[in-house]
């Protein structure tokens, strides 16, 4: 068994793939018309076939139970780009426990979207700030085994 794809149904493909294509970056790598895969693996599908496929249009968005996550290296940059789009926020940037800082939004039809600090990136401005290396895995909850690759 192997996970191929992710896919989220769509009320409007077009509007869907423009949406992730100006805010994350996504491009379509496989285009079967009603379905489309984006970079990273993310497909698209249309409401119209899906409710076929399943057989029914019993079909609700923005349900707060499922998110698509994706991490970026330069997190400033992509929050300046995020901050130039008309976004829906579920909370603005926030800073979790281990450290890593994240925000949550919505694509156009309501599924969340979580773009996270890359957990490597968080582990070096620790230990760019003078954090040991004991301190970051203390810190961060992973292992030392982590923080050692990080400092390569």
């Amino acid at each position: 068994m192997k996970l191929k794809n992710p896919m989220l149904v769509v009320s409007n493909i077009d509007k869907s793939v423009e949406f992730y294509k100006k805010v994350l970056g996504l491009r379509v790598v496989m285009d079967y018309g009603a379905n489309k895969v984006l970079t990273g693996g993310l497909a698209l599908q249309t409401i119209e076939t899906y409710k076929d496929f399943i057989g029914t249009s019993d079909i609700n968005f923005g349900c707060n139970n499922f998110e698509v996550y994706f991490e970026e290296d330069d997190f400033d940059k992509f929050i300046k780009r995020l901050e130039e789009s008309d976004i829906d926020y579920v909370h603005p940037i926030k800073e979790h426990s281990w450290g890593q800082r994240v925000v949550r939004f919505y694509d156009l039809d309501k599924h969340i979207i979580e773009v996270g600090e890359n957990m490597k990136t968080v582990c070096k401005r620790f230990l760019d700030s003078g954090m040991t290396a004991p301190q970051v895995t203390q810190r961060m909850d992973v292992p030392m085994k982590f923080v050692v690759g990080c400092m390569r």
